[in-house]
This record gives C-alpha cells, structure tokens and sequence, in this order.
C-alpha cells in the first residue's frame, strides 16, 4: 500500500446494500479518498454527495491502494473479485490490500485468500455485526483475522467505520468462524425471545411491559432493546432477511459438521426460519419469527402502537 494515511490513501469499495452503503458513508464523511462500485450504480449514487466517487465500471477500482467488500454471498464475492469480468482478473492487477467484510464459509474465506495471494494480495477477513441503524449510532463492530501487520495498516480504517469496535482474533480465517458463531446465536436468541414474548402475551402480559422488565434486567441486551420496537409495534422494515439468516445458519450447522460439535438449538431454528420463508416471510425481516410463533400458538398479534426506545436513539 502506497499510503497508509486516512485522507491520502486510494480506497475502493464493493458492494452497496443496506450494511456497505453506511459502512462506505463513515469513510467518506472521514474525509477518505474512496471510490465505491455496486452492480445497481444509482444505489451508491447519494454517497457523491459525501464526497466519495461512483465507479462505473470495476476496472475503475483497479489502481485503489486497498478494496473493502460486503455482498451477499461468497458466489457473488467470487464473481466481482476473481470472476471473468472481477476486478482482479479482468485488469490483471488490482488493489494490494483486500478488506472482506461479506458473510461467507471457512472453505470459501480459504479460496479466496489463496486465489489473491497468488495475485500478490492480502486479505484481511472483517465480517461485522450490526446493521444500517446500529451503523448510524456508531456501535458497529468488526471482528477481524489475518496477518497482525496487515491489521495493524488497516486498524485507522476500521476505526473510521467502526470506532473502538474492532476486535481481532488472530491469523487466518478465525473472524469467519467467530461471525458465523455470531449469527447463529442471533437466529437462536431471536427465536426464543419470540417465544417467550407470544408466552407472557398470551398469559395476559402488554409485551411492551414484558419487553421493558427484560430489557432492565440482567437479561436484557442491546439486541433484546433494539429488537423491542419491532416485537411491539410489529414494525419488520428490513434489517436482515430470512433468507440472509437461513444462510448464515447453514454456515453455522457445516462448521458444526466439520468440527464435530453438535448444534440442537441452531437446527431447529434454522428449520423455523426456513419455515419463516415458506409462510410468506421471505421479504420481510427476521424478526418476523414472533409473527410465526403467535400463529402456532393460536393468537394474533395486533401493534400496540407505544413509544418504546431502541437503546440506540
């Protein structure tokens, strides 16, 4: 990497859904030089207007001193990094420096870092945890692997996105494994919260009371807090979709698999999820998950319509 200061360095950017949009917002309001391509140009548009550039073309991200990327899948990672048309197969050359913060298998992370290596790139493995809101509060958190040096070169830019939320844990792919661990617990956690919630409901209780006694007590967590005014006022404006989830549990039940660590809660949530999907939540959030266990529990859930905090206003 040519520089390693903030404002001088050349980034690129890949990938501007709802977490890459926010991510790449905080570099450029940092004052970064970054110039951000997404396969729908107009969704990375706005972002001109905190000064980052919009790349027509990958090509454009050729000569970046480093590349972030966040998509979908690893099929997708694999199709704008090393694909035909990728941006490193396509130039011949490309950025030194690969931040990956994309939801992806050991086996995929693997691939990937031997296939850039090979191109003489490194890769720092950076999945995060949050999501658009959680972004804009500031408390994103990046769980990051690979070479220490390579960390420590990147850490200023991290920072930027995610301030004083980084955690490394170490070389290779060990970020991976930690945010798949994550998002299994994510889908448990919510799975049972639903549960409870539809039981206390059931038994008489306002959840919004319900919800207020957990969330003060030991119990109670950012997630249970942010999750609150959706579980109250049946507000599913999507942050994380089941379908994203289903993944990302399946992520979570193969490394079980490979690493011979039985997993009874994580698969039965995963089957509640893909039944989510199959009972016309798909485009909705996950959080939809209390939607489905009112219904097996033969009881309709209206919105309460009160005020209740997020705990990141």
């Amino acid at each position: 990497m040519t520089a390693v200061n903030l404002k001088t360095a050349k980034i690129g950017w890949i990938g501007a859904g709802r977490m890459g949009y926010e991510m790449a917002a905080k570099l450029a309001k940092a004052g970064c030089n970054i110039t951000i391509w997404n396969r729908t140009r107009s969704k990375a548009e706005p972002l001109a207007a905190y000064g980052a550039k919009i790349a027509d073309t990958l090509s454009d991200l050729a000569d970046c001193d480093m590349v972030f990327t966040i998509v979908s899948t690893y099929n997708d990672l694999k199709e704008v990094l090393i694909g035909p048309n990728g941006l490193y197969t396509a130039n011949g050359k490309g950025p030194k420096i690969l931040v990956e913060s994309s939801s992806i298998s050991l086996e995929g992370s693997v691939e990937l870092r031997e296939a850039l290596a090979k191109l003489g790139t490194r890769v720092l493995a950076s999945p995060v945890s949050g999501n658009a809101k959680v972004i804009k509060a500031g408390k994103l958190s990046i769980v990051t692997s690979g070479p220490k040096d390579l960390y420590e070169e990147c850490l200023p830019f991290l920072n930027a996105i995610a301030p004083g939320n980084i955690s490394y844990v170490g070389e290779g792919e060990l970020a991976r494994i930690a945010k798949i661990c994550h998002n299994v617990f994510l889908g448990v956690v919510t799975q049972s919260l639903a549960e409870i919630t539809v039981l206390a409901e059931k038994a008489g209780l306002p959840r919004h009371a319900f919800l207020n006694f957990m969330n003060t007590s030991v119990m109670g967590s950012v997630f249970s807090r942010y999750k609150t005014p959706a579980f109250v006022n049946l507000d599913f404006h999507v942050t994380f979709t089941p379908y994203l989830l289903r993944k990302d549990m399946d992520l979570g039940l193969d490394a079980g698999r490979r690493y011979e660590v039985p997993m009874p809660l994580a698969s039965i949530t995963r089957d509640l999820v893909q039944s989510l999907m199959g009972n016309g939540y798909a485009d909705e959030d996950f959080s939809t998950l209390i939607m489905q266990q009112a219904e097996a529990s033969g009881l309709e859930l209206k919105p309460e319509n009160v005020e209740v905090n997020d705990g990141l206003s």
